[in-house]
């Protein structure tokens, strides 16, 4: 039985593979366990623009967040990382397991640009689970976009 996020993903006619695995306690060890490369093991980071005003930045596993330039590209001055809570509110799933699709709500996407082109896993909704789709194709699906957010880690 599909969980929320394989569920979504079908119904936005995104073609994916899940990929079962057991408890991973790295980005390292969960690329490892679905068999990619930890460039391709993209974190779903929730930001907080403001009350009730959340973003999915897609994050290669071997990079992070560019706080200057996301703000830039944003537009605005501040940004924050909403509690472990408040990001389960708005997403509808725990730390280490959110992705944009199925989300409690449809948060825009914003994919870094070199996870275009590529195949791509993401947070698959429940613990040990992961999608792997082509990041142009999901992207799309879900109305987001590519730009250059990032920085090496």
């Amino acid at each position: 039985m599909p969980g929320p996020a394989e569920t979504a993903a079908i119904a936005l006619g995104v073609r994916h593979t899940v990929v079962r695995h057991g408890p991973v306690n790295s980005v390292a060890e969960a690329a490892a366990a679905q068999g990619v490369d930890v460039r391709d093991l993209v974190k779903t980071i929730v930001v907080r623009r403001a009350a009730d005003d959340y973003v999915f930045v897609l994050v290669p596993g071997d990079r992070q967040i560019s706080w200057p330039k996301l703000r830039a590209l944003l537009g605005v001055n501040r940004l924050s990382l909403p509690d472990a809570a408040t990001a389960k509110d708005a997403t509808g799933y725990e730390r280490g397991t959110i992705t944009p699709f199925g989300s409690a709500k449809p948060w825009p996407v914003i994919a870094d640009e070199r996870t275009r082109g590529r195949t791509i896993s993401l947070g698959g909704g429940e613990r040990g689970v992961g999608l792997q789709v082509a990041a142009d194709e999901a992207v799309t699906a879900l109305g987001g976009s590519f730009a250059d957010v990032t920085e090496k880690a």
